[in-house]
């Protein structure tokens, strides 16, 4: 009978409604922070209530302070709301096969050569500097090693005034006009950069 059951399903609902207000009630509004639960899923018929279920997501955040409190929390999320329906759970974290992303942070010196340099190859009204945004960027690993800089080649529709889809959407179409101006763009941040470096200019400590 249902009522003798223990029901999963109820108890991994509960915990992503709980696992929300990590961001909403415990972060600082002023480190941006994401947990996103995007996968449920439970074996077994429409009428008949499963033994286990599965979640997964993703969170992020820019600092390795965050990135730890998550982790710890959400942990204990999860575990403690098992607990008070009488099921139990485990995390996977997955550390071994897909370890944690860092943030991608650009090197000051590196950014005023980028700018530098763009303002002379695309214009000045064509740099624009944006927002933090929390996506994973493999790029990050290098910039543990050695000082980095990641940028985006931005281009528009050549049918609408309408911003573009972004990289991930469905819709994403690409303008190939703007493939020249980046590379152009590569050529003379390397450029530079080595002139800069040959005549011991202030970037010497970076590649």
């Amino acid at each position: 009978m249902p009522h003798l059951s223990i029901d999963p399903l109820l108890a991994a609902s509960s915990a992503i409604v709980n696992l929300q207000q990590l961001v909403s009630r415990e972060a600082d509004p002023l480190d941006p922070q994401v947990v996103t639960v995007a996968n449920f899923h439970g074996d077994g018929a429409f009428n008949v209530i499963p033994d286990s279920v599965t979640i997964g997501g993703t969170f992020r955040a820019f600092s390795p302070e965050s990135i730890t409190r998550l982790k710890e929390r959400i942990q204990q999320v999860i575990t403690g709301v098992a607990t008070v329906h009488r099921c139990t759970a485990e995390v996977d974290f997955q550390e071994e096969q897909k370890p944690f992303y860092p943030a991608t942070i650009n090197d000051e010196k590196l950014h005023e050569h980028f700018l530098e340099v763009a303002k002379n190859v695309v214009g000045n009204e064509n740099v624009y500097e944006t927002q933090p945004v929390t996506v994973s960027e493999d790029f990050a690993f290098y910039q543990e090693v050695i000082p980095g800089y990641f940028f985006m080649l931005g281009f528009k529709s050549l049918t609408s005034v309408e911003p573009l889809p972004m990289l991930h959407s469905p819709h994403f179409t690409v303008n190939e006009d703007a493939f020249p101006y980046g590379a152009a763009l590569h050529a003379s941040l390397a450029t530079t950069f080595l002139l800069n470096l040959d005549d011991g200019g202030k970037c010497h400590d970076e590649l």
